[in-house]
């Protein structure tokens, strides 16, 4: 089969597959039309991977494939082909719009794959286009290969769903204080009562420590909810379930899956582990942050292995979903008799009938009339979704490479279920709904702060560079316009299409639920009992943050859940509810001065991150060469060479402007990054109409009691050389490239913070100036929301006057005609002269 777009180099064995045209219907059985269709990709240009994709297809010997395929190929029984290009066209907005490194995707009609694709590049470098045999770690669809591997041992008769724990594992005795023993049965449907995670190997735990090792500390947990009468999600589960599956094979579960199920599947791209198979078309993953950020997931191998450690295709993955429309059934065999399937798919009820959205293994729902069986999953840098709907015999198999884009890949799959659905029924195709950002003038209507009107849950919606955000109960959405009708509604990762509404009464409206605005004012400063706590704790893949919001602790952890938090004592807190950690809690551990060196969370213990100073100290690095050697190379130096025509220099000082601008201008004293002195004088001198737009926002503060305190604004060229050359590689984001030179240099740049006009003092920020750390990020969640508000008062203001922030510091902002003046090296003195 041929696999399109972004990837379209890929032949795939089409034993029980069908090619898809990207303009025309579904192909016939004529060898000229595959020919034709052939050399038509051979021709076709994508943007910025034409070329990786034409050096693949030469390698695949494309023309020889595709006849071959003509033989096999059978017709299916509905023209699925404008279905497929409405799809594309779906998908290719959402990889744009999301900006989704690599997307893969897979329809399956019955056994038949109707069609597959790529999107996008499998590789950082950006060579290898994605395809629809690009591998993805699967994360949490594990479950459902290892919850088969055992049913298939209780189809022999070796293994009892309701044995106690105890008769398979002897050493396995978590705290269990209600009397009811734990069986594989209440494990496999989440109804255990066991943690989320396990103390050792858990989701964080980069160790890679054996299975037995995460189930044996499991040993020191306490039950969460009595067995058999809540729901709660576990991997720690699932973990016991494949040290079961080992204990009654001596056989490693990921061998024991490998040759009872995938193998039989002939899933050749599928495996627990890294293989010769997996690793040549693994995709690289990617990690996003609070802020946007992006970096290369972590690879190590998760310790509850059985739960999520699974790697595969989509096209693997389509083995396996036409495997159960096929009742458990395989070319030469069966991997599970329907019984244990329909028992896999049938949802576990509570003692009031309710069902709790999961069979043994299967996550049950209703969608659209039929009833919907699946699974998703999310592990570092990858997120999937398989969904099926029995009754139809549809399927869909998607992944993304990108972590926490579970909501927009599950978008995408229900929307690809609808369209084929569509089809079989002879009714229209639905659209698929976009939208475009809320324009400015509405988006400045909706910014604030708002509080439930018959309750206290608090929502937020601010605006940065253009982009409006919702805080909302865990999550942070970004708020778009939709296409159709305008109507403003959720769009991002994570969901879609919540609907906000700001009504003439000013109240806003969040799906049902309606919040009046709060004044603009900065929020109560904490108690002193929670200063210790604030902070980061765990690794760099994976921080939790704990801070303050709406007057409560705030736990944000796996880098989008925000979850408040209810003490308990000066030192315990208990998560939401809801949520992953819910009926869970969080025990910090404090040093004799009162601050906390770790926190342990849903028994995973997080140690303290040494990020940034004590507030009130100044960040320091060890320069890589003295400060005085590196002057005399300096100033021996010229700025880069700048052709064009730019405006005269017109510098003037600040305070000349406006006597309540204040200095405090580090780098004329020791007090600065480095420990040393650059400047001979205090002084800060700025272009003349970015000097006036500060006199502006200075002016704008006075009203709220404050002003402008500034650091730093003209800076010659000779003194960014030095801060280059004095700083470390790894801090290099934190200072200008000489080579390119400053917006300081060209005078329209400056460094400033807010102080008290009552008293004169500095604004406590969350971090302090020329702190080289994430915590000066202007999208850092981290501190108070004291700290945070005053941080966003000084951006809104600054911006209001045409200034943009800096990515990475909260203090640093250029005017906007920057561009205008050419990079000057006029020390203070030069300016001074008449």
């Amino acid at each position: 089969m041929l696999t399109e777009e972004c990837g379209l180099d890929a032949i795939v064995d089409a034993e029980s597959k069908v090619c898809a045209s990207q303009k025309n219907s579904w192909l016939t059985t004529s060898r000229m039309f595959l020919n034709d269709f052939a050399r038509h990709w051979f021709r076709r240009s994508y943007t910025g991977i034409g070329a990786a994709m034409m050096s693949n297809l030469q390698q695949l010997s494309l023309m020889n494939s595709v006849v071959m395929i003509a033989d096999q190929v059978r017709v299916p029984e509905y023209d699925y082909g404008p279905a497929v290009e409405k799809l594309q066209a779906a998908v290719r907005q959402e990889v744009e719009q999301k900006e989704l490194p690599a997307f893969s995707i897979s329809l399956v009609d019955s056994n038949r794959v109707i069609w597959a694709a790529g999107f996008g590049f499998q590789d950082a470098e950006k060579t290898v286009p994605a395809t629809a045999e690009t591998v993805y770690r699967v994360g949490s669809v594990s479950k459902l290969f290892t919850d088969i591997a055992v049913l298939q041992l209780v189809e022999e008769g070796r293994i009892d769903l309701d044995a106690p724990m105890q008769e398979y594992l002897p050493d396995f005795h978590p705290e269990n204080p209600f009397g009811i023993p734990l069986t594989l049965r209440q494990m496999m449907s989440h109804r255990s009562g066991l943690v989320r995670e396990s103390p050792v190997g858990n989701y964080f735990d980069p160790a890679e420590p054996t299975l037995a090792a995460t189930v044996a500390s499991l040993n020191n947990t306490r039950l969460v909810y009595k067995p058999e009468t809540k729901t709660k999600y576990s991997n720690a589960a699932i973990a016991i379930v494949g040290a079961v599956l080992e204990k009654q094979l001596d056989e490693p579960h990921p061998q024991r899956v490998q040759h009872t199920i995938l193998n039989p599947l002939e899933m050749k791209q599928s495996s627990f582990v890294v293989t010769p198979a997996v690793e040549p078309k693994l995709a690289t993953g990617w990690m996003r942050t609070y802020d946007g950020r992006r970096f290369a997931a972590p690879t190590f191998l998760l310790g509850t292995g059985p739960a999520g450690n699974m790697y595969s295709s989509m096209l693997d993955l389509s083995k396996f979903i036409s495997c159960l429309f096929e009742d458990g059934r395989t070319k030469d065999g069966k991997i599970l008799s329907p019984e244990s399937l329909q028992l896999m798919t049938t949802p576990i009820k509570d003692a009031e009938g309710k069902s709790q959205g999961f069979g043994l293994g299967f996550h049950v729902q209703e969608f659209d009339g039929f009833t919907r069986i699946g699974h998703g999953g999310a592990v570092y840098g990858f997120s999937t979704q398989l969904e099926l709907l029995p009754e139809r015999k549809l399927g869909v198999a998607a992944a993304a490479s990108l972590d926490g884009t579970n909501g927009v890949v599950t978008r995408l799959a229900d929307y690809a279920l609808r369209l084929m659905m569509a089809v079989q029924d002879g009714k229209p195709l639905p659209d698929y709904r976009t939208t475009i950002p809320v324009p400015a003038e509405r988006a400045v209507d909706l910014v604030g702060r708002y509080r439930e009107v018959d309750g206290e849950r608090f929502t937020k919606i601010s605006e940065l560079n253009g982009d409006l955000f919702m805080q909302r109960g865990s999550f942070r959405h970004e708020l778009r316009a939709a296409a159709d009708d305008g109507a403003i509604i959720t769009d991002d990762e994570i969901g879609f299409g919540t609907h906000v509404e700001l009504g003439d009464d000013g109240r806003l409206t969040v799906g049902d639920t309606t919040f009046a605005r709060l004044p603009d004012e900065p929020p109560a400063d904490i108690p002193d009992r929670w200063r210790g706590l604030i902070g980061e704790y765990g690794w760099d893949h994976n921080t939790l943050y704990i801070l303050e919001k709406d007057g409560r602790l705030y736990a944000l952890i796996e880098w989008f859940y925000y979850y408040p938090l209810q003490e308990v004592s000066d030192d315990e807190f208990e998560f939401p509810d809801y949520g992953l950690y819910h009926g869970e809690g969080l025990k910090f551990s404090r040093n004799a001065n009162g601050v906390a060196t770790e926190v342990n969370a849903a028994e995973v213990v997080f140690k303290r991150r040494q990020v940034g100073t004590k507030d009130g100290e100044t960040f320091r690095i060890t320069p890589v060469r003295p400060i005085d050697e590196l002057r005399t190379g300096a100033l021996a130096a010229s700025p880069p060479p700048e052709p064009g025509d730019f405006r005269e220099a017109d510098l003037v000082e600040l305070v000349s402007l406006d006597d309540s601008i204040k200095l405090d201008i580090r780098y004329a004293t020791t007090n600065n990054f480095t420990g040393s002195v650059f400047y001979k004088q205090p002084r800060a001198f700025m272009q003349q109409p970015a000097a006036q737009a500060v006199a502006r926002a200075n002016a704008k503060l006075k009203s709220l009691g404050l002003g402008l305190l500034i650091h730093d604004a003209y800076r010659p060229w000779h003194v960014t050389k030095m801060f280059w050359d004095a700083t470390p590689d790894d801090l290099k984001d934190f200072v200008a490239n000489p080579a390119r030179g400053s917006r300081h240099n060209r005078g329209c740049a400056v460094d400033l913070t807010l102080y008290d006009r009552g008293n004169g003092q500095p604004i406590q920020m969350v971090a302090g100036y020329d702190e080289f750390s994430p915590r000066s990020f202007p999208l850092y969640p981290g501190g108070t929301a004291r700290q945070r508000w005053y941080r966003e008062l000084l951006r809104r203001t600054m911006e209001s006057e045409g200034f943009t922030i800096y990515e990475y510091e909260w203090w640093h902002f250029d005017y906007k005609d920057w561009q205008k003046y050419r990079i000057g090296n006029a020390t203070f003195e030069d300016l001074l002269k008449p």
